[in-house]
């Protein structure tokens, strides 16, 4: 079968059908929006062959790769799988319609990212598909004057920004659009850094447009591609970085900061080996907060080398 590119498979998430659950979300309530969207996604779990496929690859790796968590593999648990998918959609629009307060969140790691913004130092934050990045919302209101940005690759960002600023003007979370990192991509960030905002992006999925900057990584037992472009641009921005995890426990948010570094270099004679090492260290984060809460990682596409 052939191996589709994530970007190729489409978003749940259309700005037609968040406007329209927005909506829902915020005249109804969760439980009403509840019975409007599982079905819809219990109907997608039935007809996404791949989806599904992929799904339970990764809970069976899962299994594999932590005994304890073998519980996890299994039909059943691929649905609940696309299940919280479906919780994280929620989350997703009580977000961006403003109605997650601070007393719903807990931070792990975040007075040393508050410290570097006090001392006007932009970051970037790297993140991923796990859990839900869209509580970064609430990261903005930390702080009075601090603004985020966020690296999307939809190529809806200027109407999901419309869409944000229409259910909450006071945001200060701006989404950029980019299909892969550019001169200009990186010029345009290092203004927002050098004027002391975040800059958040995913960085566990390939580059839309170019295959060739990626690196493989072992990763729950296997070898995976993921990109190297967030690395190569945090070493042009030379700014603290952070990875950043936003995980669903117990009914609260729980966002984890950890360092990654002061600011990524790439000495040009170790460029190769520097930026392999660096993307494995990702890769390793990145799995550790997997086993955490397997169900949360949202990457319903084949993810592994073919082995």
């Amino acid at each position: 079968m052939k191996k589709t590119h994530w970007a190729e498979m489409g978003e749940y998430s259309l700005v037609w059908g968040m406007r329209a659950l927005l909506g829902i979300y915020r005249l109804g309530g969760r439980p009403i929006v509840q019975l409007v969207l599982y079905p819809v996604v219990a109907y997608y779990w039935l007809v996404n062959r791949q989806g599904r496929a992929a799904s339970r690859d990764y809970l069976r790796r899962i299994a594999d790769f932590r005994i304890a968590l073998s519980s996890q593999a299994g039909t059943l648990n691929s649905f609940r799988h696309f299940m919280a998918f479906a919780e994280a959609i929620l989350d997703k629009l009580a977000a961006w319609a403003g109605m997650i307060s601070l007393a719903e969140v807990e931070y792990h790691g975040r007075e040393t990212l508050l410290e570097c913004i006090r001392q006007g130092q932009g970051t970037l934050l790297l993140g991923s598909h796990l859990g839900n990045l869209e509580v970064c919302r609430v990261i903005a209101s930390l702080e009075q004057n601090i603004h985020v940005n966020v690296l999307v690759h939809t190529r809806h960002a200027e109407k999901f920004n419309e869409l944000l600023s229409r259910y909450n003007s006071a945001s200060r979370m701006n989404l950029i659009q980019v299909t892969e990192i550019t001169a200009e991509t990186s010029m345009r960030l290092a203004d927002k850094i050098d004027r002391g905002e975040i800059v958040i992006m995913t960085a566990d999925r390939t580059p839309v447009s170019n295959l060739l900057h990626v690196a493989a990584a072992d990763f729950l037992g296997g070898k995976a591609l993921f990109p190297e472009g967030p690395f190569i641009l945090a070493s042009l921005l030379k700014c603290p970085v952070f990875t950043v995890f936003c995980l669903k426990r117990q009914g609260k948010y729980v966002v984890h900061f950890d360092r990654f570094s002061d600011g990524l270099k790439l000495p040009r004679k170790e460029r190769r080996q520097t930026l392999q090492k660096t993307v494995q260290r990702y890769a390793d984060i990145l799995q550790t907060y997997c086993l955490k809460e397997p169900l949360q990682w949202f990457n319903f596409y084949p993810f592994w080398r073919s082995e």
